[in-house]
């Protein structure tokens, strides 16, 4: 069945709330974006169906009791993921072992799924709720349909392998950064963060709460270890939605995931987040619009836990005109 286009939106109907909106009008783009709200669709496009079913991982946003966010990926042979029609999602995946996502999952928990595909740098974003949750799997209904484009992706091919699934995982959770996360963490060109919008009583038919989730890229070091509890990281220019930066302003908590695409291991961090909006810390990296200030709350290294290897990165040209933090 196809779908009408949603109206253009206006200050009173428009699909962001009410910490994206503040970040647009903060960076003069108020009225511009408005006049794009009908880019989140409510449903599923057929491509981004398509999409999502041809992918051997998906990145997932989840959120927990504490109302702390938690970034996290679930693997299968592709096909895993299928979209009986274009407002559902299901999904037959593997979650992994000492994934906070285990505890998150529930009937109508909040749930924000990207699917990116690194060596097309394609990606597509659905945040949504959870309809229906068996020991098989789980059924999404959609909130929020939208696709990104390829700035800052780095292009790597993923392979399946097998998962070691009889071995009993090696997990190290800690309140800090030990070496090896901060060794992880120096190297990566990539992560992803999760974010969520709690939602306020008093937003009448505003989006009352959410979880989005996103990817992250930059030069290897773009992520800077300030010390064992802290990380700065600098923000790029996007396509100005912020649903990211939006969420961080209603709610400044943050779940992080980093992959080690050679061995396999995952780094989980739930951190609390501040936004560094201007000065000299900003003006010394080239490109970035603003800085991102993560605070470790917890930490969660799990070995060799991901079932899939990559092959060797090609850096985003977007990233060529952008500074480090040598």
């Amino acid at each position: 069945m196809s779908h009408p286009e949603t109206a253009a939106s206006s200050p009173a109907n428009t699909p962001f709330h009410s910490g994206e909106q503040a970040v647009q009008q903060r960076v003069g783009v108020l009225e511009k974006m408005a006049s794009r709200g009908q880019l989140l669709r409510s449903f599923m496009p057929d491509q981004h169906r398509e999409f999502f079913q041809q992918l051997p991982f998906l990145i997932v946003g989840s959120i927990d009791r504490e109302q702390q966010p938690w970034a996290s990926i679930v693997t299968g042979a592709p096909g895993f993921a299928t979209s009986p029609d274009a407002e559902h999602l299901e999904l037959h995946p593997h979650v992994l072992a000492a994934d906070p996502l285990q505890q998150n999952l529930a009937h109508n928990a909040a749930i924000g799924i990207l699917g990116i595909e690194p060596h097309t740098r394609r990606r597509n974003r659905m945040n949504g709720k959870v309809e229906k949750i068996n020991a098989a799997g789980w059924t999404l209904k959609v909130d929020q349909s939208f696709g990104n484009c390829p700035k800052y992706i780095q292009a790597r091919r993923p392979a399946l392998i097998e998962d070691g699934a009889a071995a009993a995982p090696v997990v190290h959770r800690t309140e800090q950064l030990d070496a090896a996360m901060q060794n992880l963490i120096a190297g990566a060109d990539t992560f992803f963060i999760a974010s969520a919008f709690m939602g306020k009583p008093a937003a009448a038919g505003e989006r009352q709460h959410g979880v989005d989730v996103s990817h992250r890229g930059g030069k290897p070091g773009f992520v800077r270890i300030d010390d064992a509890k802290t990380l700065t990281v600098p923000d790029f220019v996007g396509n100005f939605y912020f649903n990211t930066i939006g969420n961080l302003v209603e709610h400044p908590r943050a779940g992080l995931l980093f992959i080690d695409f050679a061995g396999g291991d995952l780094l989980y961090l739930a951190v609390s987040a501040e936004l560094i909006w201007d000065g000299p810390e900003v003006a010394a990296f080239a490109g970035a619009e603003r800085l991102l200030r993560f605070h470790v709350e917890q930490a969660i290294r799990v070995e060799a836990s991901l079932p899939l290897r990559w092959g060797e990165a090609e850096l985003s040209p977007a990233l060529a005109p952008m500074g480090s933090w040598q």
